[in-house]
């Protein structure tokens, strides 16, 4: 790490002022240009403890830029994780207003939902389907807080890998009913197909990325609990919206999820 304690508190409390005001703000490397990684999860750990110490609650974990479509489209060929807020859920069919927002994107994304702990290192693709209770459809909206949606691989780790507001949905599947690596989704903006892909397109298969968050948090001495929702990545790249749109994802063998934004 580069940054001392109270620049990592310093920094935690710029990003989570311009999540709550719907700010956009420069991106903290060209302040500091030495930022690395460790940073980066440093400061977003503080901007977690902030808010639980505040009445959230962490209900799961994300992982970013799990694709090679969204590599391309923001520039960055590292996967990362962020962290989820019950805050941050949405019911399926339930609306979002984009005041409370910067610039919202929506990725389609599979949904493991854990029955037990799950710790790195040496996670792998088999702890995690031994691991899991079941998993279902999600649009993950993201909404980085740097200006123009750019920003550098330190930087986004540090805004909670740019989360905002997540939408789970359709069927509860046994991971063992499906091919998770072959399961194709489509999804849809006012009613026009926008995205299409299938989980492989995550790492190869969606569970190696639950297993990739776990390796990670155990860096940091922490790991993944039952009943822990991890969104897995974005199949496909992101796309933007605005008030009045409406988007539904439909999964093979999964059913649908929905949202307004209003």
């Amino acid at each position: 790490m580069t940054l001392d304690a109270q620049t990592t508190a310093e920094l935690a409390q710029y990003l989570e002022s311009a999540q709550l005001s719907a700010r956009p703000v420069a991106q903290i490397s060209i302040a500091h240009p030495g930022l690395v990684m460790d940073d980066g999860y440093a400061i977003q750990a503080e901007i977690r403890r902030r808010k639980v110490l505040r009445g959230g609650r962490v209900v799961g974990w994300k992982a970013g830029v799990t694709s090679r479509a969204k590599m391309r489209q923001v520039g960055i060929d590292t996967p990362s994780y962020g962290f989820l807020m019950d805050s941050f859920a949405v019911a399926d069919g339930g609306e979002i207003a984009v005041r409370e927002l910067i610039h919202p994107r929506v990725e389609p994304e599979i949904a493991f939902v854990l029955k037990r702990d799950l710790e790195g290192p040496g996670c792998h693709v088999g702890s995690v389907l031994a691991a899991t209770d079941f998993v279902m459809p999600a649009m993950e909206i993201i909404d980085s807080r740097y200006e123009n949606f750019k920003f550098d691989f330190a930087s986004v780790v540090a805004d909670n890998s740019s989360s905002a507001r997540f939408v789970l949905g359709g069927r509860c599947r046994a991971v063992d009913e499906l091919d998770l690596a072959t399961t194709g989704l489509v999804m849809s903006k006012n009613g026009e197909p926008v995205a299409f892909g299938a989980g492989a397109a995550v790492l190869g298969h969606p569970a190696a990325a639950v297993a990739l968050i776990a390796n990670l948090l155990a860096r940091r001495g922490e790991k993944l609990s039952a009943s822990d929702v991890i969104l897995t990545g974005g199949v496909t790249e992101a796309t933007p919206v605005k008030a009045g749109d409406f988007l539904q994802l439909r999964m093979q063998g999964l059913g649908s999820v929905s949202v307004r934004f209003v």
